[in-house]
């Protein structure tokens, strides 16, 4: 049995390092958030509005088939708007949203859904936001290289130390424990 110390010794010490690299590649996939609106006195009418204008726009994001990776539907609302004055509380209209989130793989078809979104009424879209895919090899090659930059810092702390890198004890990835959606 060893007798290793959990921080090193003067004579073996013990480096921790972080490895960064980043790596500038084109977009895979472009996000944008489409929000529909409508607004009435009745509030069935003003649900129906609303479920028509949403299904039309899904309809329209469907009609570019292959180039949508995904499309969901998200929050909906459907909110009175009281009255403000009074002796009883009234509901003067309904307020009505819906959001939709679409991710697409041509670029092309973006610029175009988009300017076709934006044409309808009572429609707002957001974005474009721009991402790799999961399995993008992008993401392998990036800590790839951050490990290879955290080896060559090692090995540079080690020579500054008078000593050489001899063993990993441990490889970490910060924030992969507790990754952000």
């Amino acid at each position: 049995m060893t007798d290793t110390q959990p921080y090193g010794t003067p004579e073996q010490p013990r480096l921790a390092v972080h490895g960064e690299a980043h790596l500038e590649v084109d977009p895979e996939i472009a996000g944008i958030t489409i929000t529909i609106a409508t607004r009435g006195t009745d509030r069935r009418a003003t649900l129906d509005d609303l479920t028509r204008r949403n299904t039309h726009v899904i309809d329209l994001v469907k009609s570019y088939g292959d180039t949508i990776e995904k499309l969901e539907t998200g929050a909906f609302t459907l909110t009175p708007e009281l009255t403000r004055h009074g002796r009883g509380e009234r509901v003067r209209t309904y307020h009505g949203t819906v959001h939709i989130t679409a991710e697409l793989n041509d670029f092309t078809t973006l610029g175009e859904l988009t300017t076709r979104l934006a044409d309808l009424e009572l429609t707002r879209v957001d974005g474009p936001w721009w991402s790799l895919r999961h399995d993008s090899p992008a993401h392998s090659e990036v800590r790839r290289r951050a490990v290879q930059q955290a080896v060559v810092r090692a090995r540079e702390y080690a020579d500054a130390l008078g000593a050489t890198l001899a063993a990993l004890v441990e490889l970490s990835d910060p924030g992969a424990e507790n990754p952000t959606p």
